[in-house]
């Protein structure tokens, strides 16, 4: 959970949706709300595997802002989904979804436009934005990550000194031979059995960890949607697919190419309290990246207090760049 609705714009319904074919038999579901005429923005869900969800809608004026929502592949209401045991993950990759947002934009005739990331959509929108900078107007960025290595590691095995015994019962689920290897890739195999069982309590158990390490956030109370057994079945393949493979991105690959962006402005909000993905990753890509503002949220974690607040504070000094080149 992210912030409070009650911070947000009013609901919204979209005036366009649609569905686009893009590779490898992919179709990603999108749609767009606020004004035709508005400053374009393109909203980057977490996750991976999280999909868009109406209440992202309410981030953005719908006076000022002509907002791109999309599900990534496998996810939300694109197709194929990512939760049968023999799903095809190898054409479901960063650079896949990279790819997948330019021909998005393509498609709804956009030139330029804003990147807006949640979480893992932060290392998406980077990384995006890395590989095409003439396309993004700015950035706007919230829970920051970069997808290391060391993040990963973070949140898979050195948030089990913060809380043991749920970490225990994490661990406990991987056969006793693996835990002491990359438990992502140990879950992902768990996740791809052709047992039913087997893949639903690994989905059940990466999904209770994952409600576990962001509980320190202020307001916090446990994500419903992990109680939807196919959306804890799609969520953990993709999460545990993308981090058993380093994100699909070398080491450092974000911080070591940020001179991509220096004439980029970006937003970077991150709550003080958001010990699942410490505050030192948005630091970091704060002091390498000129242009940017970093807003360290005092009464937030992992979202929660006023994070939400911040990021449409954020988006509405964005509102008006929509101008000619």
């Amino acid at each position: 959970m992210l912030g409070y609705m009650e911070d947000r714009y009013p609901d919204i319904e979209p005036y366009e949706f649609g569905l686009l074919e893009v590779t490898d038999g992919h179709v990603l579901y999108w749609e767009t709300v606020g004004d035709p005429a508005g400053t374009p923005a393109v909203y980057l869900h977490g996750g991976p595997g999280s999909g868009s969800t109406h209440g992202a809608r309410r981030h953005f004026d719908p006076g000022g802002f002509r907002a791109v929502l999309f599900d990534q592949r496998g996810c939300g209401r694109s197709r194929p989904l990512a939760s049968e045991p023999d799903a095809e993950l190898s054409t479901n990759t960063t650079a896949h979804l990279v790819a997948d947002i330019e021909r998005l934009r393509e498609h709804l005739g956009i030139d330029r436009w804003i990147v807006v990331g949640i979480s893992w959509g932060v290392t998406l929108g980077l990384v995006y934005a890395q590989h095409h900078p003439e396309r993004v107007l700015a950035m706007v960025l919230g829970a920051v990550t970069a997808g290391t290595r060391r993040e990963i590691d973070w949140i898979t095995r050195d948030m089990g000194r913060v809380f043991p015994r749920e970490w225990e019962r994490f661990v406990a689920a991987v056969p006793a031979n693996e835990r002491n290897k990359d438990l992502c890739a140990a879950y992902a195999r768990l996740l791809a059995s052709p047992d039913l069982h087997t893949r639903e309590e690994a989905a059940r158990q990466w999904c209770a960890w994952e409600d576990t390490h962001v509980s320190l956030m202020p307001g916090w109370t446990p994500n419903p949607r992990y109680e939807d057994t196919a959306f804890r079945m799609i969520f953990a393949r993709l999460v545990t697919h993308y981090w058993s493979h380093g994100c699909f991105l070398a080491d450092d690959q974000v911080l070591n190419a940020m001179d991509r962006l220096s004439d980029i402005p970006a937003v970077l909000i991150h709550g003080r309290f958001d010990v699942s993905g410490p505050l030192d990753t948005a630091w970091q890509l704060h002091r390498a990246w000129p242009g940017s503002q970093l807003v360290v949220v005092d009464d937030a974690g992992h979202g929660g207090g006023s994070f939400t607040s911040e990021l449409i504070a954020a988006l509405d000094s964005f509102h008006t760049l929509n101008l000619p080149r």
